[in-house]
């Protein structure tokens, strides 16, 4: 059978939502949806983008993350065989490949990512905005939550980070350090025009959002 674009980004879909269907850490389909939403707002703004390879990519992004996975490349295995059997050319499938395989935050601040193509930019910048803002403190929180982190602990500081194995190691976090050691620094590392204009005001609110916080459990807001 063959699929045109529209119905091949319903195929990826459909096998996305079951990939994600029990994730309790907020990467969900709800932020799949937010990140999709967001890849097609900034597509409109670069339309010399790819517009299929960016809007799978997004979708297909947290499908074998490792931090949901135990076994990578099983799911990966998984992925490829969906875009396979709804003949996603092999050109594309190297690309989408490339921009999951490289987009993520540890990746660039810890490793030697592959150069990103514009497609990669635009989704790279999508899921970094659903981490920045409003909905990304409750998601702070959520994860937090699961992973058994203190909400916050005024004796322990902020870690200086310097590998991926430190940054995934639970030991000295807290909710309120994760907004220092990785959300505060996002804005500076989106990639395009609307991107980085749409970071700016999410980025003021996570530091009010923390500021005040902090006032309040010192006891300095009266």
């Amino acid at each position: 059978m063959a699929y045109g674009e529209t119905e091949k980004l319903a195929r990826i879909k459909e096998f996305t939502e079951k990939v994600l269907q029990s994730d309790k850490t907020g990467h969900d389909m709800t932020h799949i949806e937010r990140v999709l939403a967001m890849t097609q707002h900034i597509l409109a703004t670069e339309p010399t983008a790819n517009a299929f390879v960016a809007q799978a990519a997004a979708i297909l992004h947290d499908t074998y993350d490792d931090k949901l996975f135990e076994d990578v490349d099983l799911a990966k295995s998984r992925v490829i065989k969906l875009l396979t059997d709804i003949a996603v050319p092999a050109e594309q499938q190297v690309e989408i490949f490339n921009i999951i395989d490289n987009m993520s935050w540890s990746k660039q601040r810890f490793g030697e990512p592959a150069k990103l193509s514009l497609a990669g930019k635009i989704v790279q910048d999508a899921d970094r905005l659903d981490a920045i803002g409003a909905i990304a403190i409750a998601r702070a929180i959520q994860f937090g939550a699961i992973k058994g982190d203190a909400l916050y602990d005024p004796t322990m500081p902020p870690r200086h980070i310097t590998t991926k194995a430190s940054y995934r190691k639970g030991d000295g976090n807290t909710v309120i350090n994760h907004f220092y050691e990785k959300l505060f620094l996002l804005k500076d590392y989106l990639n395009t025009p609307e991107g980085q204009r749409i970071g700016i005001e999410r980025d003021r609110i996570m530091h009010d959002f923390v500021n005040q916080f902090e006032k309040e459990w010192q006891q300095k807001d009266y």
